[in-house]
């Protein structure tokens, strides 16, 4: 299946979503984990369409996600840093989903910075994480600035 950017974009723009969970992990140096993840949740009916993203990105999986729906997730550093970043930067997301972008982009650069093995970074990621994936809220051009 050929996929175009700007389909691709459309497409995340209804059903993709970035996030960042933040998870006790008692290991970890703060004793929290942060996992930034791009997900694209489908019916199981539609999983050719998220297999055909996989392989337009060259990175990710496709699993189960709950009961009859699939989703296609990047969870490395890496990838999301290397492929799912650049693509977004270049290709705009049109949605709220953009100021989601920009805040996963944050985070991601304080990961890459190491902030989040440190408390005070990590509560940072924790600010940053809050103001994302709020859609509810209604349209606000001040909020797609930030």
């Amino acid at each position: 299946m050929d996929m175009e950017a700007q389909w691709i974009v459309g497409f995340v723009d209804g059903e993709g979503c970035f996030h960042v969970s933040i998870n006790r992990h008692a290991e970890m140096t703060t004793g929290y984990q942060v996992l930034p993840e791009f997900t694209i949740v489908q019916h199981k009916r539609d999983v050719q369409l998220l297999y055909a993203i996989k392989a337009y990105f060259g990175c990710g999986v496709v699993r189960t996600n709950h009961d009859d729906r699939m989703a296609y997730r990047v969870r490395g550093l890496q990838h999301l840093q290397n492929v799912i970043v650049p693509f977004f930067e270049k290709n705009q997301l049109r949605t709220m989903k953009q100021h989601d972008f920009r805040k996963f982009c944050q985070i991601l650069a304080k990961i890459q910075a190491g902030d989040h093995l440190k408390p005070q970074g990590l509560e940072e990621i924790r600010d940053i994480k809050q103001q994302m994936n709020h859609y509810k809220l209604r349209y606000s051009p001040a909020l797609m600035e930030t």
